[in-house]
């Protein structure tokens, strides 16, 4: 119940808008990440400063929550397994596990039914030789760990293209996955109770710009068929990984086989394209998150109104500061800033939501404050 201290693996944006969401709901947040100056941790009741790894920041958090969850998947499931042995861990290490590796996350998909791309496993550069690579070409070869908005990957036309990316790559295993025409890509926020309750959101289309998320539109553009075939997707996921917390399930949308849903990969925490459900839902992906976390009843997930998010990256800043009334002056516009002090290239800043009736007058108003923004960042 609210008074509690709840634990949060990671200082970045995310662990910042879920220790948000837990105070005003009347829970204390302990905060652990490496970095002094994380956007989380600066506004947590308690800030441990080490790395995940540090065993006394372990003990120390473990005794002081009675729950821990976290805000990137990259943290080692071992970790999660060390503190479950003290406190209640959402969501669980064989969860984390499953999703933190391209290779095993795949082989969890596809043993289960869901549809993915095409894809081999490249561990050494003899597997471009046995592999039948040629078979996925085009195509895009990532890291099989730590790799997110476009980092660790690289896309291939031919062999001697794979060849050079692997080598760019250090050689990392890999996962090639053949390029597949797409219409669009969508993403569904789902969530799971330890009961088995589960509550989605709106299906959201996502555009992105050199492999990071730029705008979302939601609800998603889509026959209601195929947004109701997404969200039921996600829930059969979460089912099938036993899962408790928030979950992202990322589609392509194909066009070779009539606008067949392709999983494109599982985030297990909440994502950047839930970032609308803070201005445009009834509970928004981190109030959610502590819902789960602590055993509560799940938050009703109806929009309200359509909505379009737009990310606000470091390239904004390269000019100065970004002059922010081009986002306030606008009446429908709901601008979040992630307390970040350097900005860089592709790093993500903050964002801002547009709401309005209208999904496409949302759209178009959100494009044009977009505009603004990137033409005028010194006036």
């Amino acid at each position: 119940m609210p008074g509690a201290m709840l634990g949060m693996l990671g200082g970045g944006q995310l662990g910042r808008m879920f220790v948000t969401a837990a105070q005003e709901m009347g829970y204390l947040v302990t905060v652990l990440d490496s970095s002094p100056d994380s956007p989380a941790g600066r506004i947590a009741d308690d800030f441990i400063c080490a790395n995940y790894t540090d065993q006394s920041a372990l003990r120390k958090i473990s005794n002081q929550c009675v729950a821990v969850t976290t805000e990137f998947e990259n943290i080692s499931a071992d970790v999660l397994e060390t503190l479950s042995v003290h406190c209640l861990i959402s969501p669980d290490a064989i969860s984390v596990r499953t999703a933190q590796n391209r290779i095993t996350e795949k082989q969890f998909l596809a043993a289960n039914g869901f549809a993915i791309a095409p894809y081999c496993v490249i561990r050494h550069a003899e597997d471009l030789l046995t592999q039948n690579v040629s078979n996925y070409l085009p195509g895009i070869l990532k890291v099989s760990q730590f790799g997110y908005d476009g980092k660790g990957q690289k896309r291939v036309e031919n062999v001697t293209d794979l060849k050079l990316a692997f080598e760019a790559l250090n050689h990392s295993v890999c996962v090639l996955e053949k390029l597949i025409p797409l219409t669009l890509e969508v993403s569904v926020v789902v969530a799971r109770s330890a009961t088995g309750q589960v509550k989605t959101y709106p299906v959201s289309e996502n555009q992105h710009v050199n492999g990071i998320l730029d705008i979302s539109i939601v609800p998603a553009r889509i026959p209601t068929s195929l947004a109701n075939h997404a969200q039921m997707t996600a829930c059969q996921i979460a089912e099938k990984l036993d899962y408790r917390g928030v979950l992202c399930v990322e589609f392509f949308v194909s066009t070779l086989t009539n606008n067949e849903l392709l999983i494109n990969e599982i985030a297990p925490r909440p994502h950047n394209s839930g970032h609308y459900s803070l201005d445009a839902c009834i509970t928004s992906q981190f109030e959610q998150q502590v819902r789960t976390l602590c055993g509560l009843s799940l938050g009703e997930t109806t929009q309200h109104t359509p909505a379009t998010m737009v990310n606000v990256l470091g390239d904004l800043w390269h000019n100065g500061k970004p002059n922010w009334s081009h986002v306030l002056q606008h009446p429908s516009a709901k601008l979040h800033l992630y307390g970040k002090t350097e900005a860089r290239p592709g790093r993500k800043m903050g964002h801002f939501t547009i709401l309005n009736n209208s999904l496409e007058t949302a759209l178009q108003q959100a494009i044009t404050i977009k505009n603004s923004l990137n033409l005028n960042q010194n006036t």
